[in-house]
């Protein structure tokens, strides 16, 4: 499946470039996160997410990928998403260097849109505003929000090593995300021009 990686740290601003990209036609997001949060406390893998993201840990890989291949297969059986000639926007997933070798063999990472932001204490701000608007438990606690951090800059930026650097674009998140949709925008009709 031909893919586009959203990256960057929690508060980066990827699931606003994601919702807006999956409204194009030819384009299905998936966030992880969101798949993560709508799963009903009483399933299995939803009983364990709140486990894990209640302490600000990452879901195991294995559990990661099943719901992802679940998801994904799901949504191209109903027609929402036809791999064939679909983009794949992925937000959230791969989260470690493990996650990408376990998913080498079902997609082709064409970009990888790096939301970059120096300033931590500005997405501590955005996080904090999503947990009161979206309602979002897991983002209201200040101790979870930096251990994310954490584990962001120990367990996911290595995913950036695993592609060459001509593909990994840097885009700064601090812009507004007009701006930041812009600079998106133009990384993307430069991959279609080139397939």
């Amino acid at each position: 499946m031909k893919t586009i990686l959203l990256f960057g740290a929690p508060g980066s601003g990827k699931g606003t470039q994601g919702r807006v990209l999956g409204q194009l036609p030819n384009y299905f997001y998936f966030a992880c996160g969101d798949v993560f949060r709508n799963l009903r406390p009483e399933n299995p893998l939803g009983e364990k997410f709140i486990e894990y993201s209640s302490r600000g840990e990452l879901v195991p890989d294995e559990l990661t990928i099943e719901l992802w291949r679940k998801h994904v297969g799901t949504s191209a059986s109903e027609g929402e998403f036809h791999p064939e000639h679909d983009w794949l926007i992925l937000d959230g997933i791969p989260r470690n260097t493990h996650q990408v070798e376990m998913m080498s063999d079902a997609i082709d990472v064409r970009a990888v849109l790096h939301l970059a932001c120096s300033d931590m204490s500005k997405m501590e701000e955005r996080i904090q505003r999503r947990a009161l608007k979206e309602n979002r438990m897991d983002d209201g606690n200040v101790e979870i929000i930096r251990q994310r951090f954490e584990t962001y800059k120990l367990e996911t930026q290595p995913v950036l090593d695993c592609y060459p650097n001509e593909i990994v674009h840097d885009i700064d998140s601090t812009n507004s995300p007009a701006n930041v949709l812009r600079d998106v925008l133009s990384v993307i009709v430069k991959l279609e021009l080139a397939t």
